[in-house]
């Protein structure tokens, strides 16, 4: 184990509870000397945690050994009073002791994953767990923080190394007769394993979605009620509302949570030919950030400016005016607004149906490299290519889940994803 460090793992600000953590060999000194004693693991005691004779605070403490903890290390954690005085108290006792220092942003994780407590795929879950505005993020974040990227990576490094070992076979025994042709074996275990990696390819961009979140964009004519119905649907002012045809100017955006989905909702300007070049400058990028919408709430007929696609919702808007044909709504009453946030329900859902497990351009790019790799020993099975070059494709293939799940060629990668947690995870 190298330095111990430690760090407060809850957000700063006064709580009823807030969490030091201390990891590395050092750690469970740290606690003798600030408690006195050390629990034994896992269970928790009260302390009292005290420095130079006086007595900082009461603690909940728990302690975990090397390979049984979070980080793989052993492990103190004090569960304090959440003031901010208690906490900075704590923490500086900890730094007075000489043992420890303050850890690094993602450190502790970083350690988890250098201690082989998670892979990479379970860094990037927890990461997306901490962030996650919504439950069908959630679900997917802790889904992949369980490791399932990582059952399923081994199931397919498995069928490659089963291949590989046969045609190194070939090899080993090109002197010899081999008693058995290797070749139907190998290419239906590839055949199998590519259209299985194909498939999770393609469910990528479902995931994705889920991840990062939908953009759905309210477009129709001036004056369509598509600023107050943004206000409806996000529960403030969000956009300027008036009776004046060109209010909105600029894409106005809201993100919100629609139905477990994150939406971000896009008030766009009125489509009409504009009167000045700034309300043309709206319109122009209304109808670019319309037509890269995930979906479209057409308030009114499209008026030839944007061609409703599959799944986008057709809506008349001022239903209060007496505007009515088909799914009427209106903002400012809220007639016909379950009605839309129905349908837009349905029609999220859909597009996440076929949601797979991987949910990064990261994923997709190395299951590209493994699928390209598995395509060429397939044709090259075909030609009658000499083995050593078919074993040498199967490794680069085997290397490309590697990469996958961080074993291998991640070092640039590592520092971008552990930055982007805070001090304390």
């Amino acid at each position: 184990m190298g330095e111990t460090i430690y760090a407060s793992a809850t957000a700063r600000g006064r709580a009823g509870v807030a969490i030091i953590r201390v990891s590395g060999s050092s750690a469970h000194q740290v606690c003798a000397l600030l408690c006195g004693s050390v629990p034994a693991p896992r269970q928790a005691a009260l302390r009292n945690i005290s420095w130079n004779g006086e007595i900082l605070d009461q603690s909940l403490v728990l302690i975990f050994g090397e390979g049984a903890s979070f980080t793989g290390e052993d492990v103190a954690e004090f569960q304090i009073h959440g003031g901010i005085a208690v906490v900075s108290a704590v923490l500086r006792a900890i730094s007075e002791t000489g043992l420890a220092r303050l850890a690094e942003p993602g450190e502790f994780t970083r350690r988890a994953f250098d201690n082989g407590m998670l892979d990479l795929t379970q860094v990037e879950g927890l990461a997306d767990l901490i962030d996650a505005e919504t439950e069908a993020q959630r679900k997917q974040a802790l889904r992949t923080l369980s490791g399932e990227i990582g059952k399923r990576v081994e199931q397919w490094r498995a069928r490659l190394i089963r291949a590989a070992a046969l045609i190194e076979a070939t090899i080993d025994f090109a002197d010899e007769d081999v008693p058995v042709d290797v070749t139907p074996e190998v290419s239906e275990i590839l055949t199998t394993l590519l259209a299985e990696l194909e498939r999770e390819a393609a469910a990528i961009g479902a995931a994705e979605r889920i991840r990062e979140g939908f953009e759905v964009a309210i477009v129709g004519a001036p004056n369509a009620g598509k600023s107050t119905l943004l206000n409806r649907l996000a529960g403030r002012e969000a956009a300027i509302t008036s009776e004046i045809a060109g209010t909105t100017r600029d894409v106005i955006e809201v993100r919100m949570d629609l139905a477990g989905y994150a939406v971000t909702l896009l008030d766009t300007a009125g489509l009409r030919q504009g009167e000045d070049p700034i309300e043309r400058e709206g319109i122009r990028r209304a109808v670019a950030r319309a037509e890269a919408a995930d979906l479209r709430i057409f308030l009114g007929p499209p008026e030839g400016y944007l061609d409703p696609a599959p799944g986008d919702i057709l809506a008349q808007g001022k239903a209060d005016l007496g505007n009515t044909g088909g799914l009427a709504v209106s903002g400012l009453t809220g007639q016909g607004i379950e009605q839309l946030l129905q349908q837009l329900a349905e029609q999220l859902s859909e597009k996440v149906a076929g949601a797979g497990i991987m949910v990064r351009e990261r994923h997709r790019l190395a299951l590209g490299l493994g699928i390209e790799s598995i395509r060429q020993v397939l044709l090259m099975l075909r030609q009658d290519y000499l083995a050593e070059i078919l074993a040498e494709e199967l490794r680069n293939a085997l290397r490309a889940l590697d990469v996958l799940v961080g074993r291998i060629d991640v070092d640039e990668l590592l520092g971008e994803i552990f930055s982007s947690f805070c001090i304390g995870k």
